[in-house]
């Protein structure tokens, strides 16, 4: 019979644990600027102890330095160890801290952060001024419909039609004037001859069923009289696709200079119709940071426009040192410390961007005074030994952060490379992108250089890459083959 006992056993084992405090500051970490003000913003929202004040913006005494000629680098060191001595009451661990005793010591008049400072409240333009919208395909085509001064019926078709179009202005699908008969109960003809309609108006190319159609409706709005160039769209897309022009003209017993004369033509027309209306918005890019180069020097500037500045709310400071107790002390000191994590948490973001940014600039150094040609090897366990962090802290720290250069605006990652062999030393592979971009813009229409020339070319210049190297660099740029460059005048 199996006798059952219990019994107690000690066990001693070593084991990482990610405190919540911990994950909230790695999070951060990896947020762009536009993120980070989103989990602000939620963060104020949630906690009652945390406030947001619009003071002057710190970024201001850098700026300020810039112009009276003190040191921007030590001016920031200064007003951030500062910042971080009055947010985190000393070097205790948060969840041992006496709050009774921080709040006695704190500084209300030192928030975190930044802000914008405004004078007066009519400073601030009004909504009106600060929003527009852009007019969309469907809006275009609906007001030009309603200058047609169609019949109800009609209307009704070209209004089906008109949201049916895809984001480059074409009508899809494999039957679609056919199903929109099914769906409106009319006839294939009417929903044709109304499509017929639409396909007048502007822009030229709109509502056709696929790129044949679309070029032959902008050839024939544009008043074409080159028959050959309506062959070439109707009979030899495919053939203009790769170029086969010695094809086409031997097919149709034409010279050379006949088809190129077609192919200007065929050129000025747009396989998307709609581009200006679909698609997405623009992305705007606001640098996390900014290198500016001062007399012989370059100082970093961080970015702290806009940035709200974070402090402890006095009511709930107040309520605490009035010596409440229970379950509302415990709710206090919460909100409290989580307030206090979050400062934190920003505040050593700001540093490790900073700290990884003049590590990138000590490399870099070449590049933010000559440019992209002079971009060097670099690799994420370069900065992160040189600053004494983790890799993947480096990786967080340079995604979706960008940096204002003398140079232009760069991600961060931008400045991590491969290394490709040169006479004069390791080149970095960005590089050899650029050059070999200059090469190709640079190169004769009618004789482009084959990806083995471009090698050649590289190689006087003391850069050894392969051919099979030169074309994956030619392809992740979106240039094609020389076959496919090559003008036939």
């Amino acid at each position: 019979m199996l006798e059952l006992r219990q019994s107690i056993n000690l066990k001693l084992q070593q084991s990482l644990v990610m405190t919540p405090q911990l994950q909230q500051a790695i999070r951060l970490l990896q947020l762009n600027r536009m993120e980070l003000l989103d989990a602000i913003n939620a963060e104020l929202e949630q906690n009652p102890a945390l406030e947001e004040e619009l003071r002057e913006d710190p970024g201001a005494v850098q700026q300020e330095a810039l112009v009276t000629g003190q040191d921007p680098q030590q001016t920031t060191e200064r007003v951030e160890t500062d910042r971080a001595k009055e947010v985190s009451g000393g070097e205790e661990n948060a969840m041992d801290i006496d709050w009774q005793q921080w709040l006695e010591q704190y500084n209300a008049s030192a928030p975190i952060g930044g802000g914008i400072r405004r004078d007066s409240p009519e400073d601030v333009p009004n909504l009106e001024q600060t929003v527009s919208t852009e007019e969309t395909l469907y809006e275009h085509l609906e007001w030009q419909l309603n200058l047609a001064q169609v019949v109800d019926a009609d209307r009704r078709i070209a209004l089906e039609i008109i949201g049916a179009l895809d984001e480059n202005g074409f009508l899809t699908g494999a039957r679609p004037t056919e199903d929109i008969a099914i769906r409106l109960g009319v006839s294939v003809d009417h929903v044709e001859r109304v499509l017929g309609l639409v396909q007048q108006f502007e822009p030229p190319g709109i509502a056709a069923r696929d790129i044949t159609e679309c070029l032959l409706i902008q050839l024939r709005m544009q008043g074409n009289t080159n028959p050959l160039a309506e062959k070439l769209v109707s009979e030899y897309l495919s053939d203009l696709e790769k170029r086969n022009y010695q094809a086409i003209a031997k097919k149709e017993e034409v010279e050379m200079e006949e088809v190129a004369e077609a192919l200007k033509i065929i050129q000025r027309l747009d396989p998307r119709p709609a581009r200006n209306f679909g698609g997405e918005s623009s992305i705007y890019i606001t640098p996390d940071i900014y290198v500016y180069k001062v007399g012989d020097e370059f100082v970093i500037v961080q970015n702290e426009d806009g940035m709200p500045m974070l402090r402890v709310s006095k009511y709930y400071r107040a309520a605490l040192s009035d010596g409440m107790n229970g379950a509302a002390k415990n709710y206090v000191q919460e909100k409290l410390r989580s307030a206090q994590w979050l400062i934190r948490s920003i505040h050593q973001r700001q540093r490790t961007i900073y700290k990884v940014m003049e590590s990138i600039l000590k490399f870099q150094r070449d590049f933010f005074e000559k440019g992209i040609e002079h971009l060097k090897p670099l690799i994420l366990r370069d900065v992160a030994e040189d600053i004494g962090m983790h890799e993947s802290t480096i990786s967080r720290v340079t995604t979706n952060k960008y940096v204002h250069t003398p140079q232009g605006i760069f991600e961060l990652k931008y400045f991590f490379n491969s290394s490709i062999t040169g006479g004069d030393g390791d080149v970095a592979s960005t590089s050899v992108k650029h050059r070999i971009k200059q090469l190709i813009e640079a190169e004769d229409a009618k004789r482009p250089y084959s990806d083995q020339a471009l090698v050649e070319l590289l190689k006087k210049e003391n850069i050894k890459i392969a051919r099979r190297t030169v074309a994956k660099y030619r392809e992740g740029m979106g240039i094609l083959s020389s076959s496919k460059r090559r003008k036939i005048l």
